[in-house]
């Protein structure tokens, strides 16, 4: 089958979805690749690399889309979709709560498969999982950002001058991207508290050497915790309340705030408040990694930094796997390899979707001109 590497046209998205590594598994597995010329440039992944790995470049869109499979970061915008052959397959983050486009990629008959929604408690499933392997990259980098806009240093230095305080640093949200946060900082020498709210991240963090925010929880929370599939689960108010309250304390006397908390299909939960921020030391730091999708940060703006009256930076970066193009785009290729040979039929070569599967039914969002994705 041919597969279709399109340019991504979204602002500021950097990333590509094929590199030359994946571009020889694929003509390996008897497939052909076309790519569209300056697909990989900001991914630092010239045309030349990809020709030398077997893909052939094509000067348009167009011409990408004529393929049987595309392969993207972000899904097609509503001006792609008209290029695209009817009947192809579509594999990308299309984030489908809020993609606007799913009955109009089902017009034209084409399956679409949205990889945040794979199932990540399947331990087989872990080497497609895209949202793991780009969080990683973001915890890392967003600790980097937060350093350089940090007008202090994180570790604690003994000079003939005086001595350096290391740096406090909270991180609220402790999944893949938190886990990364709190093991960069930890390398830098800054000392680290963390919450989530799920009571199992505790060990976790631990044992990256954090301190644990401990906020109380009912046993029903705390069921309903530990059976939330690996995501967050919907507070109660009393839990929301002593939450702000242990925040609030943290927070108040922290130099850098980082925040990663995301609810799939709803906006991101408000974790820092005005209020909070304003208790905060001039020059003290908050990066809000959920700015796209809402803010955990009373005050975050998408794209800014925003600096509060007594001092305090939010920083509101988004796509931060975009400013590591190299690095998430080779992760991201392969996870895209290791579901794309689940897909295809190893003696055919064709496309063999198996609704049987679970990996196959939970991605597949539009088919035979139907959309599958519900959206809550």
């Amino acid at each position: 089958m041919q597969i279709g590497i399109p340019a991504e046209i979204i602002a500021g998205e950097t990333r590509v979805a094929a590199t030359p590594e994946t571009v020889k598994k694929f003509i390996a597995a008897g497939h052909s690749v076309v790519v569209q010329t300056g697909a990989g440039i900001q991914a630092s992944v010239p045309d030349a690399d990809f020709s030398a790995a077997g893909a052939t470049i094509v000067n348009d869109a167009a011409s990408a889309y004529a393929s049987d499979v595309i392969l993207k970061v972000r899904a097609p915008e509503t001006d792609e979709i008209a290029l695209i052959k009817e009947g192809a397959a579509v594999v990308a983050m299309f984030d489908p709560f809020r993609n606007p486009n799913l009955e109009a990629f089902a017009a034209r008959n084409l399956q679409c498969f949205a990889l945040e929604l794979l199932p990540r408690t399947l331990s087989r499933a872990q080497n497609m999982d895209v949202l793991s392997s780009q969080a990683n990259l973001a915890g890392y980098k967003a600790v980097l950002l937060a350093a350089n806009a940090y007008q202090r240093l994180f570790p604690m230095l003994m000079t003939a001058a005086g001595t350096v305080k290391p740096a406090r640093i909270v991180v609220l949200g402790v999944g893949v991207a938190g886990l990364q946060a709190i093991a960069t900082a930890k390398r830098l020498g800054a000392i680290v508290e963390a919450s989530d709210m799920r009571p199992t991240a505790k060990e976790q963090v631990e044992s990256l050497g954090g301190k644990w925010l401990d906020v109380p929880m009912s046993d029903e929370e705390k069921a309903k915790a530990l059976g939330a599939g690996g995501y967050a689960w919907v507070p109660s108010a009393d839990y929301v309340r002593d939450q702000k309250v242990i925040v609030d304390k943290a927070v108040s006397a922290a130099d850098i705030i980082i925040t990663t908390a995301l609810i799939p299909g709803r906006a991101a939960p408000k974790l820092v408040y005005a209020d909070t921020i304003a208790k905060m030391k001039a020059g003290s730091v908050i990066l809000d990694m959920a700015v796209e999708s809402g803010g955990n940060v009373e005050g975050s703006v998408c794209g800014e930094t925003v600096t509060t009256s007594n001092g305090v930076k939010i920083l509101g970066i988004p796509n931060i796997p975009g400013t590591v193009a190299a690095e998430s785009s080779a992760l991201y290729a392969r996870n895209l390899l290791n579901l794309m040979l689940t897909l295809f039929n190893k003696e055919t070569g064709a496309l063999a979707v198996n609704m049987s599967d679970d990996v196959h039914k939970a991605l597949l969002i539009t088919q035979a001109g139907q959309v599958l994705f519900a959206k809550k």
